[in-house]
């Protein structure tokens, strides 16, 4: 790395077709060293594709690629040692333990690993012993951390580290990505998990149909783009809803006789309650969240990611 690169990764106009299909259109970007970058997208938006560009996976039809001041598509040599990958699908030999599976990976690369640090980083000790194919996949995805990590890269991508993974082995997986990124490392991730990128990144891009349509950290992209709360009330009638309504707001009502209501100020809430008290209906409870990341990418493309059930809750 060239001492004076000022970012870890600098993206530029980047292209990747197939045949009329552009895969990925025409994006730039750039990642500071020593953040958690997160390309935040829907299956299909082009995020695998420039993850495996960057990482000299593949070859881009157009535009330049810096990776630790290397030329990506000229200098794949020098860039190799120094990062790690965890593909999308990670998948190891059956028979081998957790201990065998590093040394393999360890000889592979022809790196002198700190095995035990890398175990105890991925908390996996007590899984040391145990072959491949009786792991959890939760645990098996903390093992492909680990073995991204053998060569102590500078740069560690991981592309869509926790799809498949039940919430719990999730936020597990979770705690080691957030320990990568208290060790300095510049982590490059994609994900379609709003939690995921909302917890852990510095800065989020998000790519649909393979463009770049915003980027900043999750608090500015929220900031810039949302201006309102979200309460949700559980109603025994439909009385509410026509309070709420003939009050000027716009609410929404679902097949669970939940009424959804935006709004742009906090004391509408307290009105809102008031008014239903004041009727004489009745609400069987309510949250009150602000927007997230999930609200920012509909708005902006009008399709839905995934997500948890996991919301910011407010009592009035």
């Amino acid at each position: 790395m060239t001492k004076d690169a000022e970012y870890a990764i600098e993206v530029v106009k980047l292209t990747k077709r197939y045949g009329d299909l552009a895969a990925v259109n025409d994006i730039s970007f750039t990642v500071s060293k020593g953040e958690v970058f997160a390309l935040l997208g829907p299956n299909g938006a082009g995020k695998t594709t420039t993850v495996e560009i960057i990482s000299t996976i593949r070859t881009p039809t157009s535009g330049k690629l810096m990776l630790l001041g290397m030329d990506v598509t000229r200098q794949k040599s020098g860039i190799v040692p120094r990062i790690g990958v965890l593909p999308q699908g990670f998948s190891s030999f059956d028979r081998l333990t957790v201990r065998e599976t590093i040394q393999y990976y360890s000889r592979l690369f022809g790196t002198n690993t700190d095995i035990d640090g890398l175990i105890e980083l991925v908390n996996i000790k007590d899984k040391a012993k145990v072959q491949y194919k009786k792991l959890s996949g939760g645990l098996r995805q903390r093992l492909g951390i680990a073995i991204a990590l053998v060569n102590d890269p500078e740069v560690v991508f991981l592309d869509e580290p926790t799809t498949g993974l039940d919430p719990r082995a999730r936020r597990e997986v979770w705690e080691v990505l957030q320990g990568l990124k208290n060790r300095g490392k510049t982590v490059f991730l994609t994900t379609h998990y709003m939690e995921e990128a909302e917890l852990l990144a510095d800065t989020v891009a998000i790519i649909s149909k393979g463009k770049i349509i915003a980027k900043g950290s999750p608090g500015e992209l929220i900031e810039n783009n949302t201006n309102y709360l979200v309460l949700t009330l559980r109603c025994a009638d439909n009385k509410a809803f026509e309070i709420v309504r003939k009050m000027g707001f716009e609410p929404v009502l679902n097949g669970n006789k939940e009424i959804r209501i935006r709004m742009e100020h906090k004391d509408d809430v307290q009105k809102i309650l008031n008014a239903i008290t004041d009727a004489g209906a009745l609400y069987l409870g309510l949250d009150v969240r602000k927007p997230n990341l999930e609200e920012v990418f509909l708005k902006l493309t009008g399709e839905a990611l995934l997500s948890d059930p996991v919301v910011e809750r407010g009592v009035v």
